[in-house]
């Protein structure tokens, strides 16, 4: 079984996540820690727990998600994948970290591409990956059958959505994406945002003010 741990990082606030199997491998999901301080905080966690890093995997490439990557590639010689369609922001996160007045100034590499409908195994756990654009042209999030869970980037927050006035952005798509692929899920499954509080599908669906009558 599958589990997760939370950490919330940078100027943005955005949630980063490990997801740790029993064995302790574990992926790191949307590495945003932006200084030595909270690059620190998530290894030593990782360090204290004895946690065997696999992967960095991505539910997209906005900067706020990617600050960590490349640090995080070479403290434990990792991959690190995105949605192919997410590689245009992904590329113009320098830039747009400069507009910001952001201190960044490396791009990372890119290793693998994930793939919508299909499953990416940690150990003998699987995870779905579903393609959830709107926010960003390659959204995808990452849905844990047996843990009633979905990492859900920033698609879905508690009481809000995405941002969709950011390049790629489209807020038809963004709707049709919570339609299609999170309100389908079972009304108790646990949505871990990119920002704020986790909360639940059926909680969105009865207060989410962006998504009512869906």
């Amino acid at each position: 079984m599958l589990h997760i741990e939370r950490f919330t990082f940078n100027p943005f606030q955005e949630n980063t996540y490990l997801i740790i199997n029993e064995k302790k491998d574990c992926w790191i999901v949307d590495p945003g820690m932006y200084d030595v301080a909270e690059y620190q905080q998530l290894t030593n966690y990782i360090s204290q727990h004895q946690l065997k890093p696999q992967a960095i995997i991505n539910t997209h490439a906005h900067i706020d998600h990617i600050f960590g990557v490349q640090r995080l590639k070479k403290e434990y010689s990792i991959s690190f994948s995105i949605h192919e369609k997410d590689l245009p922001v992904l590329q113009n996160a320098v830039g747009t970290a400069m507009m910001f007045g952001l201190d960044f100034n490396q791009t990372p590499s890119v290793d693998s591409f994930l793939k919508e409908t299909t499953s990416y195994s940690l150990g003998d756990d699987e995870v779905e990956i579903r393609f959830t654009p709107g926010h960003s042209p390659g959204s995808v999030v990452f849905y844990y059958v047996p843990g009633n869970w979905v990492i859900a980037g920033d698609v879905l927050f508690q009481g809000s959505i995405g941002r969709t006035d950011l390049p790629g952005g489209n807020f038809d798509t963004l709707i049709q994406s919570i339609r299609q692929q999170l309100f389908t899920l079972p009304e108790n499954t646990t949505v871990y945002p990119g920002h704020g509080p986790a909360t639940t599908i059926a909680q969105e669906k009865e207060y989410n003010p962006f998504l009512q009558g869906m």
